[in-house]
């Protein structure tokens, strides 16, 4: 009785055996970095992508650690409006 689930010869062939010579070498794309807008390499070669250098990555890091980006939003309500519909009363003691 055969073996199921053994490697044999009829097993697909690796993907990388499978690649040849003639497939074109992965795209190498220029982006403006989004802290200083010069010129970064949008590649895995580049660990700091989409920034150009750690440093803009760390400035970029640091604005939201700071909080200087934020999301445009509606204040909430004052504490006695956010509480219509308990009649404005104290919560209760512990």
């Amino acid at each position: 009785m055969p073996r199921s689930g053994l490697a044999g010869p009829r097993c697909a062939p690796d993907r990388a055996a499978a690649m040849t010579t003639s497939d074109p070498p992965p795209k190498r794309r220029s982006v403006a970095c989004p802290t200083c807008k010069g010129p970064s390499l949008y590649a895995p070669e580049n660990p700091y992508r989409p920034f150009c250098s750690r440093r803009c990555r760390d400035i970029d890091l640091g604005a939201w650690a700071s909080e200087s980006y934020r999301v445009e939003a509606e204040s909430p309500p004052d504490d006695e409006a956010g509480r219509a519909g308990d009649g404005g009363a104290a919560p209760p003691p512990h």
